[in-house]
């Protein structure tokens, strides 16, 4: 059973992405992974998640070139907007969500 706290602080290491990414998320999941396993399911989660997304802003500007790129940098963006909502809301009810089109690299 995850506790009220446990939820809580997982759900806002995605809110914080909207305000002070990577920074905000890092400070929680530095913090509270040794204590919680929901939490450090949560923060390996995200932080694959942003790595995955960089790297598709990184490659979908390179292809602006092409044209191409104008179009996939908003799919990205919008994508990974909706994805972060989606996983504080998932985290918030206690479930682990898991990222679709991520790379796993922190296990």
């Amino acid at each position: 059973m995850v506790s009220n706290e446990e939820r809580t602080m997982a759900a806002v290491m995605y809110v914080l992405n909207f305000f002070v990414p990577v920074i905000g998320p890092l400070i929680i999941w530095l913090l509270k992974k040794d204590e919680s396993a929901f939490i450090d399911y949560h923060g390996k989660e995200y932080f694959n998640f942003t790595i995955s997304y960089i790297v598709y802003f990184v490659i979908s500007s390179i292809l602006i070139v092409l044209l191409v790129g104008l179009f996939l940098i908003w799919v990205v963006g919008i994508a990974a907007a909706v994805f972060n909502i989606i996983a504080a809301v998932k985290a918030y009810e206690g479930k682990e969500y898991r990222f679709p089109w991520i790379f796993r690299l922190i296990k």
